[in-house]
């Protein structure tokens, strides 16, 4: 989902105002049938936060907890909405979306909203890939009823990405996830959770993301550093969590780059989740004359994430190889990018001084077949979605504490590289076991000594 990076530089600015969340209601992930779709709606049962919100989950082989799957009439909840909140004006929303009954209708409207000037050709286009990409992953997991989850989870998609378009967001240094009136975050989840094949799905370490837990109820912080492989990395951490560790799944902040602050297409779901926005390191020079902004936006939320920290019982998810891992165009093999040594430096830094105990942990993610990244970097904001039906994986191990290892270095410089290493080479490790359950299809019998398998939605 998220281009990322950690390389900050000093200045200074004031925050970026950020328009008020929409006021437009809750997407159920399914509905039947698709003409006449007005049922009782039941919450899930695990969480509060979560209990206005409606969930589609895999096949019932593939989940470990029941939960009530039920329907709203979008249409007529869409009508019954308020504007943006605050004091700003109302925007008239399009309706062409949530109103569609059948896949043709979802085409026909984006070409109509394209042959209105509603709707740029490349944002068209994107939504019209997205749409096909979408359908056929969906169809090939063998879900009931595919037709109508890709018609409710199609149609609350278009609708979010048309709702930007009309009235632009503007996220802030450090964005917390909109949850009501529209709940961003379980949109999010309806949305990727068909695309995942749980059976070939894994959890490295699941005792250690309960050692986590443990820690931020004692007000510790801690920091996740993880290679990075899709737009989507946020949701399938959540999605592979949610039946153990929801609190994490729902609290943990991402650094996020600013493609998917931008993208049309990725806007919705980043509302959805806690972010420390930057600029990326590989796009800060892509536009010379607004180098100099982003230098300073990044400063600014710099700043905002060590008060965030400062608070204690904070969880921080980045990536400090700065962006998504591709495949060695030798080999096609796929792995971790190599870390930069001074993205994790500024931030084992800025968790130990926090004035909270800190805590840095490697995490390994391995989903990329899911939603593969361009080839290679691109400049352009609009990358091409392609999307498939895979099992993914997300492993943890024991933190790695910076005075241990760099115990013996001679120099700053020194410790920065020994740091960097022992936590990239517990990210490989991880990712090497990940890759033989999943791709080798050993599944859990890939397990080694330091990493334990498991599949805790069974």
């Amino acid at each position: 989902m998220l281009n990322f990076s950690i390389t900050l530089h000093v200045s200074s600015s004031s925050p970026i105002p950020a328009r008020s969340s929409p006021l437009l209601p809750f997407y159920a992930a399914t509905y039947s049938p698709p003409r006449n779709f007005s049922v009782t709606a039941s919450s899930p049962p695990s969480s509060s936060s979560l209990s206005s919100s409606l969930v589609l989950l895999p096949p019932p082989s593939c989940f470990s907890r029941p939960a009530c799957v039920s329907v709203g009439n979008m249409a007529e909840l869409v009508r019954n909405a308020a504007g943006n909140g605050k004091d700003k004006p109302v925007v008239e929303h399009s309706r062409a979306f949530v109103e569609a009954r059948s896949h043709e209708e979802l085409l026909s409207g984006i070409k109509k909203l394209a042959k209105e000037g509603k709707l740029s050709p490349h944002v068209a286009t994107g939504m019209e890939e997205l749409f096909h990409t979408y359908k056929n992953a969906v169809h090939k997991s063998g879900i009931p009823g595919a037709d109508e989850v890709i018609l409710s989870n199609m149609s609350a998609t278009l609708d979010r990405v048309l709702f930007d378009v009309e009235d632009p967001f503007v996220f802030d240094p450090h964005h917390k996830a909109l949850r009501e009136p529209f709940d961003y975050y379980v949109f999010g989840q309806n949305y990727l959770r068909p695309l995942i094949n749980f059976r070939t799905s894994y959890v490295g370490n699941i005792g250690i993301f309960s050692e986590i837990q443990e820690k931020l109820r004692q007000g510790h912080n801690i920091v996740l550093m993880s290679n990075h492989q899709t737009e989507a990395d946020p949701a399938f951490i959540a999605l592979l969590l949610e039946s153990t560790h929801e609190d994490i799944a729902q609290n943990l902040i991402y650094v996020a780059g600013d493609r998917v602050l931008t993208d049309p297409l990725s806007k919705p779901f980043s509302m959805g989740r806690n972010l420390f926005c930057v600029y990326s390191k590989k796009h800060i020079l892509d536009v010379p004359e607004l180098a100099e902004m982003k230098k300073k936006a990044n400063i600014r939320s710099l700043k905002e994430m060590a008060l965030v920290l400062r608070r204690g019982s904070q969880i921080v998810w980045i990536a400090p190889s700065g962006g998504r891992d591709r495949a060695d165009p030798a080999t096609r093999e796929w792995n971790p990018a190599p870390f930069d040594p001074s993205s994790v430096d500024n931030m084992r830094r800025l968790v130990e001084n926090s004035g909270a105990s800190g805590h840095v942990y490697p995490l390994s993610l391995l989903c990329y077949e899911i939603m593969p990244p361009p080839a290679q970097v691109e400049k352009e904001i609009g990358e091409r979605r392609v999307l498939s039906f895979n099992g993914a994986g997300l492993s943890v191990a024991p933190e790695i504490n910076s005075r241990e290892v760099t115990a013996n270095c001679k120099n700053p410089e020194e410790a920065k590289e020994a740091y960097t290493r022992a936590v990239y080479g517990s990210v490989v490790k991880q990712y090497e076991v990940l890759k033989a359950a999943i791709q080798g299809q050993k599944g859990l019998k890939a397990s080694t000594e330091y990493v334990t398998l498991s599949q805790p939605w069974n």
